[in-house]
């Protein structure tokens, strides 16, 4: 019934927090779905919450705006994604405060009102041995900075790749 992608977006939110796994997860999804604007809200807020994890107020609470204001145009489709409109806009307008306020980050669960998705969540956490609910580690430095620290060798070849075609004569 969802889409595996934005399964898997919701145990990383869930369980490791890896919110940087969770962007790609969607992005990737976005561009083959008519770049539906609800799935850049669910990425906002992960960005968000990375941005705050790693000390960036001012980009944390953008990108947290950013969500709020774009998810409460699209609360049918949060719906139909399983999630509880009103109680997200209310989670992501007290994690705004918090920020504004330079309270530190704190790991926090979106509102799943689909019970059906929560079981498939839960049950999909049993299989891989993950913990739902499970605070941030705050101590995990690649978790912290995977932007700079993850391997980009497979974007760097592809880029290196497109070149050369591009260098190449028109035969």
């Amino acid at each position: 019934m969802y889409p595996s992608a934005y399964i898997d977006y919701l145990l990383h939110f869930h369980t490791d927090r890896d919110y940087f796994e969770c962007h790609e997860l969607l992005e990737e999804y976005w561009k083959k779905d008519e770049k539906r604007r609800v799935w850049v809200g669910l990425i906002q807020i992960a960005v968000a919450l990375y941005h705050h994890r790693r000390g960036n107020r001012n980009g944390a609470k953008r990108m947290m705006q950013k969500a709020a204001w774009l998810l409460a145009q699209e609360r049918a489709s949060l719906q139909q994604l399983g999630l509880d409109d009103s109680k997200l806009l209310e989670l992501l307008k007290k994690y705004m405060e918090r920020i504004e306020q330079g309270k530190p980050y704190r790991s926090i669960e979106l509102p799943i009102s689909d019970k059906a998705l929560l079981q498939t969540c839960l049950e999909l956490c049993e299989k891989k041995g993950l913990f739902w609910g499970k605070e941030s580690d705050l101590h995990n430095e690649f978790l912290l900075h995977k932007h700079a620290r993850r391997d980009r060798s497979d974007v760097i070849a592809a880029r290196e790749q497109s070149k050369q075609k591009k260098r190449l004569p028109n035969d």
